[in-house]
């Protein structure tokens, strides 16, 4: 299966990055980075470096742009970390093993979370054999979709739907920002490392768009459905925070059938890049049917 190539070509160069990124030069600060550690090397899909890796690749890049892959993969953990302290989701477990806040504190899981956020973009800026223009431009991109305009924002509104009843329309706002905005990033970021014109780029903007909906929605299916020792989670934990999603909204069967569009119309926006994108759709394919 061409998903499986896509993991293999990318998932070692990616680990080895990240273990370089985080690595003690000495013993200062260790409880805090042994926490980032814990949370950054403690598995997961690692789809975000994945998708700006192929992107690149697939718009003609090749120089090593693994910094630049890593710092999306830390944004996203230390959102992780957050997510999970019980000011937010109040989450006990991830990815099977306790929570950062569960295993070294709540004041430790938030500073390693800060720590996360901050490295990420000295990883970024520290990309190589890139020119300084596709750089700048990438962490722009980067900084907007992460901050209160995407990911935060979407944060935001999940804070605020807890225990009221959202319009749809609000609810794909909020996965908009939430899930696919750092996805969006990804994408973006690796055609502009690559030097791809801004048609290329706002087709992969587009299509990371409808993956993140599409993958979010999959994402409330799978926490009324999923086998908790597969999922690494507690399933249920929209039910218990008073959260409205799709699946609460329209049951599980329109939820999928939304899922399915919206992984069509992912499909579509690949077209652009021609045959180069197949492990891309591949790849849409394999998030729409996953189990965890």
């Amino acid at each position: 299966m061409a998903v499986n190539e896509l993991f293999e070509r990318w998932l070692p160069l990616i680990e080895r990055k990240l273990e370089m990124l985080i690595k003690a030069e000495n013993r200062k600060y260790e409880n805090a980075r042994n926490a980032a550690a814990y949370s950054l090397l403690s598995g997961g899909k690692r789809i975000r470096p994945v998708l700006m890796l192929e992107f690149y690749r697939v718009c003609g890049g090749r120089e090593d742009i693994s910094s630049f892959a890593a710092a999306i993969e830390m944004i996203h953990t230390y959102s992780l970390i957050h997510d999970d302290l019980p000011c937010m989701d109040n989450d006990d477990m991830r990815r099977g093993k306790p929570s950062c806040h569960k295993a070294f504190g709540e004041a430790t899981a938030l500073l390693a979370g800060d720590a996360l956020l901050t490295q990420a973009f000295s990883a970024a800026a520290g990309t190589e054999n890139i020119p300084a223009e596709r750089i700048v431009k990438a962490i722009n991109v980067l900084s907007e979709k992460a901050g209160l305009e995407g990911m935060i924002g979407g944060q935001v509104m999940d804070l605020a739907f807890e225990n009221i009843c959202p319009e749809t329309s609000e609810i794909l706002e909020m996965y908009i920002k939430k899930t696919s905005c750092l996805l969006e990033a990804s994408a973006m970021c690796g055609c502009i490392l690559a030097g791809a014109d801004s048609v290329h780029v706002k087709a992969a903007e587009k299509y990371a768009e409808k993956l993140g909906l599409a993958f979010q929605i999959r994402d409330d299916i799978l926490d009324c459905t999923a086998d908790e020792k597969m999922l690494g989670k507690p399933v249920g934990s929209d039910e218990k925070n008073g959260k409205t999603t799709f699946v609460t909204l329209y049951g599980l069967e329109s939820a999928q059938r939304e899922a399915e569009q919206l992984s069509a119309e992912a499909l579509q926006q690949l077209e652009i890049f021609g045959e180069e994108a197949e492990m891309l759709k591949e790849l849409t394919e394999y998030l729409l049917d996953r189990k965890y």
